[in-house]
């Protein structure tokens, strides 16, 4: 750490150009990054990935890439002329669409639909929705309203709602950190610094993003993790970088400022500058690097679940420590190295209020951090009290893969999509696809699988789950209506019927939108009993595919690695801890503390939503958490907590290393990072607020979660439970074999503790 300083002041201003550029370019190209993303989902290996494979192959067309033109007649039924309307209107629009094909019409209430079909997934047919607008004529339906819906408009109806929540994020975030800043460190210069950090950081990681975009399907919600945590954890490392700087600087400057003058404004030499930045290298510096890799581990553990969706932006996620650790060893100590003394400049707090913030053993910190030392016991038990009461509603939760009802209602695809919702169903979107595969061409109108096709069609009829006889469309509904079978072979071919007679699909939209948890049942049913029931011959194979299909393997693809990633970060973090506090008994404390952490942010987020709690405070209750939120909290609340870890302990360790007895330097390392890790934690929750207040249920979770997890954490956790266990433990917390401490380069034993407290 002390040659990257000697590397930084050396070489500050080609350090600097870099980044700037690095900056620069990774911001311009973020400008076109929104068109690269992707609300594609991907499930390899699973039957609705087969099914997908099938329908696209065999029928032409994807599940998740068909426009929905969707007319409106309030209060009345459609007209034959307004069905003739519609069905030419959508035949002249599709044509906009490469391969684009209108093969039926249906609905008989206030609401028809004409699906086109399209050729393109889900990414390729997404820019199309503009033009297929603008194909359709003012008064393609004389006296309905028609929309443009379906999987590829909400997408591209969405986006610019995505760039407005990070916009109003960022309007939220950003503010906040430039008071906080400015009340932690008093001097406008200084607070510039984190923010130009943050300015270099995050531009650098979304132009990453921009890059691999073009190589890889990447998440739409990449771009917002990576501007908003990513502001966070930037602005949190420089300040502790920033403030440890100021420290040894100050302690320089009062010892060479002449009598009578303010040691703030007295220069200081290059020997001397130098010196105080290999120190803030060394200690917080240090800090830093081991945080950020424990930030890494947890996003990059993602990586495991295989899914490229989730892939995507855990590597987006990865980006963000990564590039915070190359900028914490690069760019801060070329700034510092560059401000010097003027680090104090443009003072906005008096000198008198800085003077007893820096005065040892006063102050708030210091009275709480000598209570906690006095009478340990009655702090660890009231805080791990609270900690796992909030855990116990955890055990409660309900998941869902997603939610239409979390979605903002105001675009145009959305307003077809809540006409379709309210007349055909809320699953209509996204209905179940059961695809038989006869295995020859022809084979799907053999008697028995004829048959059997009738059976589970008439099963899903009669299921109160499926809504309405109208919601399910099968190859009987033709054939029991009298045709004959070729003609049926005839008309059914390219609809319900491949044109070579092998596969044939059943389309049943549920009464509850995908994700309930009774669409998910239903999948589950089909699989595990009604196609067993319909008795299809033992060599024909039929996949439950669609959206509610593609919950449940999302679901249990997801969980069934989720117990891997969770060895991977405890394991992984472990090893950096003991590295890093050079202690046993610590890291087992932190890996314990932050699974409390992180099972009362699942138990606030069961409370604010499945139970209503949040509902006085602007958030709508839902009956599920989307199931892709505990996984990301957990990955990304297990480093981020343990950013405040790494601060507090490293500080004490610091003390201890110096000779101070384990109480003195737990107290010291609460006193001196107390308020840091309180504004730290300040600054990362109003990050997270941007994705509360922003538009779509899912993220709102996501914030909510994050941010309940870090106000808990810092105050309770990392203030309270960290130095009481501390005190209690004594002398075990250093306690390392001999040959361990050995490999890890000990500092100068301190001195001996009498009975070992």
């Amino acid at each position: 750490m002390e040659r990257f300083a000697d590397i930084a002041v050396r070489l500050r201003w080609p350090i600097l150009a870099a980044w700037l550029v690095l900056a620069l370019a990774g911001w311009g190209a973020s400008a076109g990054l929104q068109r690269l993303l992707s609300d594609q989902f991907v499930l390899p290996g699973t039957d609705t990935e087969a099914a997908r494979t099938i329908l696209h192959d065999a029928f032409g067309a994807s599940d998740d890439a068909i426009f929905l033109l969707v007319v409106e007649t309030p209060g009345t039924t459609p007209t034959p002329a307004q069905r003739e309307a519609l069905a030419a209107a959508a035949a002249a629009a599709a044509r906009v669409v490469p391969d684009g094909q209108v093969r039926q019409v249906f609905g008989s209430g206030a609401v028809i639909v004409a699906p086109i079909a399209t050729d393109l997934d889900l990414v390729d047919a997404k820019p199309y929705t503009d033009a297929l607008r603008a194909a359709l004529p003012a008064d393609a339906v004389p006296g309905a309203r028609v929309a443009v819906s379906g999987q590829p408009a909400i997408s591209h109806d969405l986006d610019p709602v995505i760039q407005a929540d990070i916009r109003t994020g960022e309007a939220i975030a950003i503010p906040i950190a430039v008071v906080v800043l400015l009340f932690i460190f008093g001097s406008a210069l200084s607070a510039l610094v984190p923010l130009a950090f943050a300015f270099a950081t995050v531009g650098t990681t979304l132009g990453l993003v921009w890059i691999y975009a073009h190589l890889i399907t990447t998440a739409t919600p990449t771009q917002y993790l990576v501007t908003l945590i990513g502001l966070g954890i930037a602005i949190d490392y420089s300040l502790l970088v920033v403030y440890r700087f100021r420290e040894e600087l100050l302690a320089r400057q009062r010892a060479i400022a002449p009598a009578g003058t303010d040691p703030r404004r007295t220069p200081v030499p290059p020997d001397v500058l130098l010196d105080c930045l290999r120190t803030t290298m060394r200690f917080s510096g240090h800090a830093v690097v081991f945080s950020g890799l424990t930030v890494a581990v947890g996003l990059a553990s993602l990586m495991v679940i295989p899914l490229p969706y989730i892939r995507s932006m855990g590597l987006g996620g990865l980006f963000i420590p990564l590039v915070s650790i190359a900028a914490a060893v690069t760019l801060l100590p070329a700034l510092l190295a560059l401000l010097g003394h003027r680090v104090w400049s443009i003072r906005l707090v008096p000198t008198r209020v800085l003077d007893a913030r820096a005065a040892a053993g006063s102050g708030m910190w210091a009275r709480l951090a000598h209570g906690i030392m006095r009478r340990p016991a009655p702090y660890l038990v009231l805080g791990a009290a609270v900690l796992v009461a909030l855990v116990v509603p955890a055990f409660g939760m309900r998941l869902t893969p997603g939610s239409n009802a979390g979605l903002p209602s105001t675009p145009e695809s959305m307003q077809g999509y809540r006409a379709l919702e309210r007349e055909v169903g809320a699953g209509a979107l996204a209905p179940i696809s059961v695809v038989v595969d006869g295995g020859a061409p022809g084979a799907i109108w053999q008697p028995a699988t004829a048959d059997a096709i009738r059976r589970l069609t008439a099963s899903l009829r009669a299921d109160p789950r499926v809504n309405g006889a109208g919601a399910v469309q099968a190859p009987t509904d033709l054939v029991d209506a009298g045709a004959t079978p070729a003609v049926a072979q005839e008309r059914l071919a390219g609809l319900l019927v491949d044109a070579t007679g092998r596969y044939a699909r059943i389309s049943a939209s549920t009464r509850d939108e995908y994700g309930s948890e009774d669409a998910q049942a239903l999948v589950r049913d089909l699989r595990g009993s009604l196609v067993a029931a319909a008795g299809f011959p033992p060599a024909v194979p039929v996949l439950v595919g669609g959206g509610p299909a593609g919950g449940v393997d999302f679901i249990d693809v997801v969980y069934r690695w989720f117990p891997l990633l969770i060895a991977i970060v405890i394991v992984s973090t472990f090893v950096l801890l003991v590295r890093a506090f050079r202690s046993l008994l610590l890291p087992v404390k932190a890996i314990v503390l932050n699974l409390l952490s992180v099972g009362a942010a699942y138990g606030v987020l069961v409370l604010a939503f499945e139970h209503g709690w949040g509902e006085p405070f602007g958030l709508d209750a839902a009956p599920q958490v989307e199931a892709w939120i505990p996984i990301f909290l957990f990955a990304m609340l297990f480093g981020l907590s343990m950013d405040y870890e790494v601060f507090l302990v490293s500080r004490m360790r610091e003390a201890y290393d110096d000779g101070e007895p384990t109480a003195d330097a737990v107290a010291t390392g609460l006193e001196r990072t107390g308020r840091l890790v309180t504004a730290a934690a300040l600054i990362m929750v109003a990050a997270f607020a941007g994705f509360v207040v922003g538009s779509f249920l899912g993220l709102r979770q996501f914030g909510l979660g994050l941010a309940a997890a870090i106000l808990l954490d810092a105050p309770l956790v990392r203030m309270i439970l960290v130095p009481s266990f501390m005190r209690v433990a004594g002398a075990w917390n250093w306690w390392l074999p001999e040959r361990l401490e050995r490999r890890l380069a000990p500092r100068p034993a301190p001195a001996s503790e009498p009975g070992g407290s």
